[in-house]
């Protein structure tokens, strides 16, 4: 089997396609050309040959009328058209190799989009002219293509053969940093799903406005977000420190606004410090930004969310101005 893609500089739409396609054929050749009886012969052809026809492998949107777009509206790129056709295929492979578990089709279709939805449309977007998908130069985007030759190295290396190569070598280390990048999205995503029944099920205390998880490390807060309106602060182990955590709940993903916040009187203060406004000999510290705070145990942590919740009560209780 062979994947060709076009020669010269590489953006990061054709890296991440060449990815998916050496994740599910990784006996597959890469070559990258121009030459069109070559682009014509191979099994995959992505971001060049001028056709659009996942049937027969091809995968170029640089073509005159095409129009390719989510029904979203955001068209894709090389990136966008791979992972339309491949994605589910990609994302199944990676949760068995990498997580231990075998996703149906369906699941593995809605981790595909959602990875879609947070990754693979930038790429898209940015290597049309569309949008960044970060300021300056630190985007997904520009990282890859970073890895492109300089001007001194192309100097240095003159514009034949060994400059190629060179090319070529810079091409699949962007490919390989892309590569962990989708078998991260897809851990985060098997684990997340995992986690969810974990969380539903943890213990719920204080009437229902505290939340005990057992493992600190367990995804949570989407699941309290959605469907814990009651739970103020969540209460956790942190296997990895032997620490006991609490946090706030926030409100939403796109600001740090809390249901609740911690105590004023607790912000950013440590050890002794906060051990003497807690009265928990064992208080460990509180962000100055009042969203967690530690304890070594279970004991204190679990007093230190009871005087959370009385200072919740008691703001609510104050007569405003």
């Amino acid at each position: 089997m062979r994947i060709v893609t076009h020669g010269g500089k590489f953006h990061a739409d054709d890296a991440w396609a060449v990815a998916v396609l050496l994740i599910l054929f990784p006996e597959a050749e890469l070559v990258r050309t121009r030459d069109p009886a070559i682009i014509e012969a191979a099994d995959f052809a992505v971001d060049v040959g001028g056709i659009w026809d996942p049937a027969t492998g091809r995968f170029d949107h640089h073509q005159k009328g095409f129009e390719g777009a989510r029904q979203s509206g955001v068209p894709y790129a090389s990136a966008g058209l791979v992972w339309r056709d491949y994605g589910a295929r990609c994302v199944a492979a990676l949760a068995e190799a990498h997580a231990g578990r075998s996703l149906d089709e369906d699941t593995a279709r809605q981790l595909a989009y959602a990875i879609d939805a947070d990754i693979v449309q930038y790429l898209d977007l940015s290597d049309v002219g569309a949008a960044k998908n970060a300021p300056g130069g630190y985007g997904l985007s520009a990282v890859i293509s970073g890895y492109n030759p300089s001007w001194m190295d192309e100097q240095r290396l003159g514009y034949g053969p060994d400059a190629e190569a060179y090319r070529t070598a810079q091409f699949r280390r962007a490919v390989a940093v892309l590569t962990d990048i989708m078998v991260n999205a897809v851990k985060y995503r098997v684990g997340a799903l995992l986690a969810v029944e974990q969380v539903r099920g943890a213990e719920v205390l204080e009437g229902g406005r505290l939340l005990f998880l057992k493992n600190g490390a367990l995804p949570w807060s989407a699941v309290v977000r959605k469907e814990m309106p009651k739970v103020l602060f969540v209460i956790s182990y942190n296997m990895a420190e032997q620490r006991h955590m609490i946090h706030t709940v926030s409100v939403s993903t796109e600001n740090f606004d809390a249901r609740a916040d911690l105590p004023e009187a607790w912000a950013g203060l440590r050890d002794a410090d906060l051990a003497a406004v807690t009265g928990v000999p064992d208080a460990g510290f509180c962000h100055n930004g009042r969203f967690i705070a530690s304890a070594k145990s279970y004991e204190g942590i679990r007093e230190m969310a009871r005087l959370a919740l009385a200072e919740v009560d008691r703001l609510a209780a104050a007569p405003t101005a």
